[in-house]
């Protein structure tokens, strides 16, 4: 047994030189772990220190070896080893003096640096896991207030399109109140208006059963309402005289505001929990645009009645003015006709006289030939003084002022009465087809309807340029007279217009707009209805239509 041998019982790896740094001995374990060992020059080029803090350029103090051999004393330190695959391991290192001798001994502590290595990288992402643990925190709390705040921004927009949208004060409510049922998860919600009493009506609910009530609170809620402040308490009560719930709620009161006006609440109900620091933000904003809503509302409704009442007086008043000008028209007409038929009548009473005088003398003459003349000169005038006599009837019977009350008439006589007097504008131009049916007496004002069918008569032969055709129809059926009056003139451009007063189709001082206003304003006071069928080029056609029953 060898001097040495007895470091082959050595669990670590032992290399023993001599004073000539000659390798005169490495143990089993040694040989097992450094299989590529030569010689100690090559070794000691291959381990170093693990650490090393010294700078120089003698590479003999970057040897672990080296300064194991050269020290005179015992010497230790921590070496790492690099393999020819460049692989590393570590050694606590101890070389101690024995005579000539020095002996290396070479602890494997691999698996020990490594595993402090392992346990500082551990350490490490346990940090930098804590710490990005601390940054997901940190963004979903961040992501949580982006959220909230989206949501916040997404109600007030809402809100604001409803309102830029809707001037209906229950359709502007009614969104609220169900955006915020959203956002609190509200199993209840209304508005109610402010009363003078401290109390509350509600108008608008999420509930309709709701609708009407009259609600109250406890003094120290109406002192926060009255001074704008919110309200979210838990409770078993909706309001005062309420019936109380089985279990506790969260109870949201919205006072809404118009400058310093109370003008209601907004009730929320909810079983969440609810912390009025994440949505007073919000609260606050709907509040503000409720309030201008509402009043934005009852204004444009307000403006909405006044300009229906006042389009009403204006429409009362055009139909007065245009009866204003009828009657004075009329009445002028009367006065006028009274005037020319007492001043026809006296020249013709005079000629009436002379021609029968005449005709008394004709029977007393020889001359058959001058009697023949005569007599046909005679019988003409007679004809003309008939004629006249009965356009001054017509005028008379058109024009009468006495009529007031309804009266019996019979609508073709009628008709035929006013053909007579506008005699002059269809003769020898226009044919007049009359299809008239079998018209009981009907209770009317002749004298007004007489000017309705004048208007159109007159109307539709203006419209006829050369020669044509004016078609009358007479009904009665189901307690209803109809006339139909029909030409085949030039027709209408505008037909939605024609009965508007002031609109003609006539040229400057020939129209005043007039006639057809009046007409139907006429048809209207006898309960009628006028319509008008036109094309243009082709012609009108006038139904109207009167119950009489």
């Amino acid at each position: 047994m060898g001097k040495f041998d007895l470091f082959n019982k050595f669990n670590n790896a032992v290399v023993v030189l001599n004073e000539n740094k000659e390798t005169v001995f490495t143990n089993h374990v040694f040989k097992r772990i450094f299989t590529d060992y030569e010689n100690i020059r090559k070794f000691s080029h291959k381990l170093y220190y693990d650490v090393c803090a010294l700078v120089s350029n003698d590479v003999t103090v970057h040897s672990p070896i080296i300064q194991a051999l050269n020290s005179p004393q015992d010497f230790s330190a921590h070496v790492m080893y690099q393999t020819y695959t460049n692989d590393y391991y570590y050694f606590d290192m101890n070389s101690t003096k024995r005579g000539k001798y020095t002996v290396i001994i070479l602890t494997d502590v691999t698996a020990k640096v490594n595993l402090a290595n392992l346990q500082k990288k551990i350490l490490t992402l346990k940090t930098k896991a804590n710490f990005l643990e601390e940054e997901n925190k940190n963004m979903a709390k961040i992501q949580l207030q982006a959220q909230s705040q989206a949501m916040k921004l997404y109600l007030l927009n809402n809100i604001s399109n409803i309102i830029r949208e809707s001037i209906d004060t229950s359709v502007i409510l009614k969104s609220a109140l169900n955006e915020l049922k959203e956002m609190f998860g509200a199993f209840k919600g209304y508005y109610a208006k402010s009363n003078n009493d401290n109390s509350f009506t509600i108008i608008e609910s999420l509930t309709p059963t709701n609708i009407n009530k009259k609600i109250s609170y406890e003094a120290d809620i109406n002192e926060r309402i009255s001074t704008g402040k919110l309200s979210c308490v838990t409770c078993r009560k909706e309001f005062h005289q309420a019936e109380p719930f089985k279990e506790n709620v969260q109870r949201i009161i919205l006072p809404i505001f118009h400058l310093n006006q109370k003008l209601g609440i907004i009730v929320l109900l909810t079983k969440q929990k609810v912390k009025l620091d994440d949505t007073l933000e919000v609260l606050i904003g709907v509040s503000s645009q409720l309030g201008n809503a509402i009043i934005q509302s009852e204004l444009y409704k307000k403006n909405a009645v006044m300009v229906k009442n006042l389009t009403k007086t204006l429409k009362e008043l055009k139909e007065t003015q245009l009866q204003l000008i009828n009657s004075e028209k009329m009445a002028s007409l009367g006065q006028l006709v009274a005037g020319v038929a007492h001043e026809i009548n006296t020249p013709v009473a005079s000629i009436k006289s002379n021609n029968e005088i005449a005709k008394k003398i004709l029977t007393r003459m020889d001359n058959n030939e001058d009697i023949s003349l005569l007599q046909e000169i005679n019988n003409i005038d007679s004809e003309a003084i008939q004629r006249i006599n009965r356009l001054v009837v017509s005028l008379r019977k058109f024009v009468r002022l006495d009529e007031a009350e309804l009266q019996d008439a019979d609508i073709n006589k009628e008709i035929d009465l006013t053909l007579d007097l506008i005699r002059h504008e269809i003769k020898n131009r226009i044919e007049v087809v009359k299809n008239y049916g079998d018209i009981p007496p009907v209770k009317c004002y002749p004298n007004m309807l007489n000017q309705v069918f004048m208007n159109i008569l007159v109307n539709a032969a203006h419209a006829i340029k050369d020669k044509g055709t004016i078609t009358i129809d007479t009904k009665y059926k189901n307690n209803n007279l109809t006339v139909k009056i029909k030409d085949d003139g030039c027709g209408i451009k505008e037909p939605e217009k024609i009965f508007d007063a002031g609109y003609t189709t006539k040229g400057v001082g020939v129209g005043t707009g007039l006639g057809l206003a009046i007409s139907q304003k006429i048809i209207e006071k006898h309960k009628g209805k006028i319509k008008v069928k036109t094309k243009l080029n082709k012609g009108s056609e006038f139904d109207i239509t009167i119950p009489s029953g």
